[in-house]
C-alpha cells in the first residue's frame, strides 16, 4: 500500500509569546501544497525500512516514519511491514516533510492493519511526535495556535494561484531563530488577514522569523526578492526557513533563475 506525504506552508507565522515551558506561541497558517513524498508498506517476515531520494541525514531509527510505527506499535499489535519512503520534499526546510512522513505514516498503517482509528485518535498520536504532525492528519487549511498544536478550519481556497518553491543549501537553527525572535502579537490577526485578497498580504502579512533569518542569510532575503521580481502576488519564508515561496497568478519557471538551489513549482488547485 502506498501514500504520498505532502508538504505545507506557512501564510505568516507570529510568535507571539515565551511559554513558562520555554515553548513559544505561535499564530500561523497551515496551508496544504502538492509538494511530495512516497511511502509504501508491504507485509514482511520482519520491519524493515529503507530511504531514496533527497538523502536524510541519521540513522533509520530516527526517522520520524519508524517513530510513528513505534507509537502504534506501543498500543495496538501490528505485523512485520517492509517500509520504503521516497523523499522529495527538502529537508530543513520549513515545510513540514519530516512531520508528513509520520502522520502519513499512522494513517497508512491504521487503513492496512484496519485499526479503525479515529481522526482525534490519529491526531492525539501524531502530537506525541511532533508539533506539526497533527496538521497532516486531515491535511487541510487551519489557523494554529499554542505551539502549532491547537487547529481551527479556515475558509481559504488558493486554487487559482500556482506555486514556486525555492530551497537554498543553508540549514537554518529553529531553535536559534526562536531565541533571537522578540515576541508579540501583530497589529492585523491572521484571521483577519485570510479574508482579504492575497494581493493585500504584501503589506500586512509578515512571518516574525525573516527579521532574524534575513541579517544572518542575506541569501536568503534576495530569493524572496527575486520571486516578486518574477511576479509573485505574494512570496515568504516557510516556518523557521530556508525554503521561500512565492504564489503566482500564473505558471512560473524558476530552474533556470535558480540553478544552484532546489526548486519546485506547480497548481495550488
Amino acid at each position: 500500500m502506498i501514500c504520498f506525504p505532502n508538504a505545507k506552508i506557512n501564510l505568516g507565522l507570529n510568535v507571539v509569546s515565551k511559554r513558562p515551558d520555554g515553548y513559544h506561541n505561535i499564530e500561523t497558517v497551515f496551508y496544504p501544497v502538492p509538494v511530495q513524498d512516497a511511502l509504501e508498506i508491504i507485509e514482511a517476515e520482519q520491519t524493515s525500512f529503507s530511504q531514496t531520494g533527497l538523502p536524510i541525514e541519521g540513522p533509520p531509527e530516527k526517522n520520524l516514519v519508524m517513530k510513528a510505527l513505534a507509537r502504534l506499535q506501543e498500543k495496538y499489535t501490528i505485523p512485520p511491514l517492509e517500509i520504503h519512503l521516497f523523499k522529495s520534499i527538502p529537508f530543513g526546510a520549513g515545510l513540514g516533510g519530516g512531520s508528513a512522513d509520520a502522520a502519513f505514516m499512522l494513517k497508512l498503517v491504521n487503513e492496512y492493519c484496519r485499526l479503525g482509528l479515529s481522526v482525534n485518535t490519529l491526531e492525539e498520536l501524531a502530537a506525541t511526535i511532533g508539533a506539526d504532525c497533527p496538521f497532516f492528519i486531515q491535511n487541510s487549511p487551519v489557523f494554529a495556535s499554542g505551539t502549532g498544536n491547537i487547529f481551527e478550519p479556515v475558509s481559504l481556497s488558493l486554487k487559482k494561484y500556482y506555486i514556486g518553491l525555492v530551497k537554498p543549501d543553508i540549514i537554518v537553527s529553529t531553535p536559534e531563530a526562536y531565541a533571537l525572535i522578540r515576541p508579540g502579537y501583530p497589529e492585523i490577526s491572521l484571521k483577519e488577514m485570510m479574508t482579504t485578497p492575497v494581493e493585500q498580504w504584501k503589506e500586512t502579512m509578515v512571518n516574525d522569523f525573516e527579521q532574524v533569518v534575513f541579517p544572518r542569510y542575506p541569501e536568503i532575503r534576495k530569493i524572496k526578492e527575486t520571486l516578486y521580481e518574477k511576479g509573485a502576488v505574494f512570496a515568504a519564508m516557510s516556518g523557521s526557513g530556508s525554503s521561500v515561496f512565492g504564489l503566482f497568478d500564473k505558471p512560473v519557471s524558476l530552474k533556470e533563475t535558480f540553478p544552484a538551489y532546489y526548486t519546485w513549482e506547480g497548481p495550488l488547485g
